[in-house]
Order: structure tokens, then C-alpha cells, then sequence
């Protein structure tokens, strides 16, 4: 039945852009009330909260698209988004297709800042945790992961545990930044069990380092170079501005989700860039989309945040509690129970993606 009611010219038309998290939410909320496209050159969805676990050796983080986008009769275009013509309202792809949409959600996510400087080929990030894992199964050998945030602490932990190699932390500020005294220190005590030596305070650049792999984790940048080619208003921190229905305030016939979103919310003010934020915010653009088109009014996205988990190997883990606007308080769940909690929440992302496909 919804596979009829997409093929129906009749209904208007969603182009998403992305098939990570908030994409897949967008595309399936979207398509209560219209015929949906997923734009995008993978045809999987790929658990990135798991990446350090893919370059530790687990040997899949992906599910297929198809079975995710079948039910709701989502179409899927296996390729990449070279341009955006805002005017006309279509997508152009790198097969030279052009895709009219009379509502767009972009969600192209973000990537790893690049390094400056990898003369020797020694330089993996987590978008490349695939070659990495190869990489390391050749060793052991020295591995130093770069960025002291919950990226570079989940791979640090994960390759001392999971592989024989020796493994350092270096970060340009401290250990754990988000995190409360009582949370860095726990960090601190799991890294010196796992034998991970930790360098704070030092910025370093890929030749100085002494390594045989470096693991690069030290930011985030978002993928909005094509809307801001196609003249989208993009932000300071490189994000598409938007107001509280996840509109673009430049192009409201836009909606922008995840990462690739400066999205906020009244009582957490500016989201991060996180799994945690891109479920929702997908979610609410794909409803958005669906209410506007249907000629009912959208809603704003109403987000706080609850607490922040860190795994830390698979035996420990981290759940620091934080306030509304995500401040860490001095309460945390630590040890095995703590990675219990990790690992559902974990699961839960894709859990929620089925149930919004079902």
C-alpha cells in the first residue's frame, strides 16, 4: 500500500539527502505525507556510534537499506548529491539525474576535520575505521589516538582492550572535557588499567608523531559545502542556520537535520553534533515536512538532554548524568553496568529507525 501511494504523482515530492541517522528518521516521518527519495551512495545504514568498535575488529557496523525504507515505500537513488538548484527545486546527482523535490531535508551529516600533514599514510580517522582495522591486524605495534572528547576516549579504550598494540591518548586540552571531575577521573583510572598512556595539553600535528598508526579524532566538521554552494545560510561553526521547525531561515522550503543542522532547542539552546541529536531532530523534520505538506502546522523541536555514555572497552563504561542544556552534574554510573546502559542505548538507535519503518 505505501509502495502505490509514493509511485502516485499526485503527492508531493521529499528529497533527503543523507541515509545516516537523521536521515533515514527524516525520510520515513516524511513519508506519512509524501513520496519520499533518499539520496545517498551507500546502501546501508552504517552504526557510527560503532566505528571504534569496527577498528577494533568487530566485523560489521552496517544494515541494509532496502528492508528500513521498503515498508514506508521510500525510494533510494544509490548516488552521490553534486549540486543544488534552490530556484528550481531539484537535485542534481554525479549520475547526471536531476531529482525535483517541493521539500528538501538536508542531512549530510559531518566528517573528521582532516589533519595537516600524512606524508606516510599513517593517518586513519573513524570514517576510515574499516582500513583501519585492517591496518592493525598487521601489528602489533604503537597506535596514538588524537582527541581528548568521547570519539578519541571510546577508541583508545577499545584498541587497548580488543588488540595487542600499545596505545597513547593525546589530546590539546584536557581528558574528557564534557565530563565532570568525578566522570574525567573515572576516565582517567580505566585508561591507566588498560596501560593507554595520556598526553593533555599538547597540540600536535601527524608528523610529529611518533606512532605507526595514528587515529585521528580530534574534531568534527559538517558536510555543508553543497548548501552553501546552493546559497543556504550557513553559520559560524560551518552549519546551516535554522529556526525552531528545523527550516532554513534562508530557504524555508529547506528543512536541515543532524549534524549538518545548527539546530536548538529552548531549554538545551544549540545542540552538539551527536547520534543523540540526530534521531530527534531527523524525526522532527520529517514530521515537519509531512504536517506542512499536508497543510497542518509544524511543530518546534522541543530537546533536552539527559546524560552522556562513553564506553570504555566492552567490560566498562561511563554514564555521566548532565542538566537540560547538557552541563555534566557530579553524578555517574560507572563499570559494567554503566556498559550495559551503553550498549542498549547503542541499540536502540537502529531499534528506533525499524520501529519508525514499521
Amino acid at each position: 500500500m505505501h509502495t502505490s501511494k509514493q509511485n502516485d504523482s499526485s503527492r508531493p515530492r521529499v528529497v533527503v539527502l543523507g541515509a545516516g541517522y537523521a536521515g533515514l528518521m527524516a525520510a520515513l516521518r516524511a513519508a506519512a505525507g509524501a513520496a519520499v527519495t533518499v539520496v545517498s551512495p551507500t546502501s546501508e545504514l552504517t552504526e557510527r556510534v560503532r566505528q571504534h568498535e569496527l577498528a577494533a575488529g568487530r566485523p560489521s557496523i552496517s544494515h541494509p537499506l532496502a528492508p528500513l525504507l521498503a515498508p514506508r515505500g521510500v525510494a533510494h537513488v544509490p548516488g552521490r548529491a553534486t549540486s543544488i538548484d534552490t530556484a528550481r527545486r531539484t537535485v542534481t546527482t554525479d549520475d547526471g539525474r536531476v531529482h525535483a523535490y517541493d521539500r528538501l531535508v538536508y542531512a549530510l551529516g559531518s566528517r573528521t576535520r582532516g589533519p595537516a600533514g600524512d606524508r606516510d599514510g599513517r593517518v586513519f580517522t573513524s570514517e576510515t575505521a574499516e582500513s583501519t582495522r585492517k591496518r592493525l591486524a598487521d601489528g602489533p605495534g604503537k597506535v596514538v589516538v588524537v582527541g581528548g572528547g568521547a570519539t578519541g576516549i571510546e577508541t583508545a579504550t577499545e584498541l587497548a582492550e580488543r588488540t595487542g598494540w600499545a596505545v597513547e591518548l593525546h589530546t590539546a586540552g584536557t581528558v574528557g572535557p564534557s565530563l565532570s571531575a568525578r566522570g574525567r577521573a573515572h576516565v582517567r583510572t580505566v585508561l591507566d588499567r588498560l596501560g593507554v598512556g595520556l598526553t593533555e595539553g599538547v597540540t600536535v600535528a601527524p608528523d610529529d608523531i611518533d606512532a605507526d598508526v595514528v587515529v585521528w579524532n580530534a574534531s568534527l566538521v559538517a558536510a555543508t559545502e553543497l548548501a552553501a554552494d546552493a546559497g543556504l545560510r550557513v553559520g559560524p561553526d560551518g552549519r546551516i542556520v535554522v529556526d525552531e521547525l528545523l527550516r532554513s531561515v534562508s530557504h524555508p522550503d529547506v528543512y536541515a537535520a543532524g549534524d549538518a543542522a545548527a539546530a536548538w532547542s529552548a531549554g538545551a539552546g544549540t545542540l552538539r553534533m551527536a547520534c543523540a541529536t540526530a534521531l530527534p531532530t531527523g524525526a522532527r523534520a520529517g514530521r515537519n515536512v509531512a504536517a506542512e505538506l499536508s497543510g497542518r502546522d509544524p511543530a518546534p523541536l522541543q530537546f533536552r538532554y539527559w546524560v552522556q555514555c562513553l564506553s570504555l572497552g566492552r567490560d566498562d563504561g561511563l554514564v555521566q548524568v548532565v542538566g537540560r542544556d547538557d552541563s555534566p552534574r557530579d553524578v555517574v554510573l560507572t563499570g559494567r553496568p554503566a556498559a550495559a546502559v551503553k550498549e542498549q542505548v547503542v541499540r536502540s538507535t537502529v531499534r528506533a529507525v525499524r520501529w519508525a519503518a514499521r
